[in-house]
């Protein structure tokens, strides 16, 4: 059974993060120029204290929360982060996800933020996986 830690060895082990200082629009460009739908806001420790993401952008935009060259993160982010452990299973993951309806999860490990899985991660490992048993399936009845 795979694991998120299976999967961010695959995928690369990085997060992007911003400071709960920064402005949205700072997140908005950091999001923009790693090509990825979150930051993750990190304590002075390292570990996840709020997660932003492109619905919240949105959100904030429909809402006509002012500026994003003046709105800070720490006003705006998303501070109930559920939070992924590298021996998770993708399967259990996947589930929680779906059931909760968010679209990225900070793994930590001792406290630390080790990478970001998405739900796309999520899905495409398991096509993958899928995949996999389906060929050995195929080859088990051949033989």
């Amino acid at each position: 059974m795979m694991k998120l830690s299976d999967l961010l060895a695959k995928k690369g082990a990085r997060a992007f993060t911003v400071p709960e200082s920064a402005t949205v629009a700072n997140a908005i460009r950091t999001m923009y120029e790693n090509r990825v739908g979150a930051a993750i806001v990190p304590s002075a420790s390292g570990e996840p204290v709020g997660i932003i993401t492109e619905r919240d952008v949105m959100r904030l935009y429909a809402e006509g929360k002012g500026d994003f060259e003046m709105l800070l993160i720490k006003d705006c982010m998303t501070t109930n982060v559920i939070l992924g452990r590298p021996e998770d299973r993708v399967t259990d993951v996947l589930s929680l996800m779906t059931e909760k309806r968010f679209r990225h999860m900070p793994v930590v490990q001792d406290g630390q933020i080790v990478g970001v899985i998405s739900i796309g991660d999520l899905v495409k490992a398991k096509l993958e996986e899928t995949a996999h048993e389906a060929q050995a399936l195929r080859e088990y009845i051949t033989s």
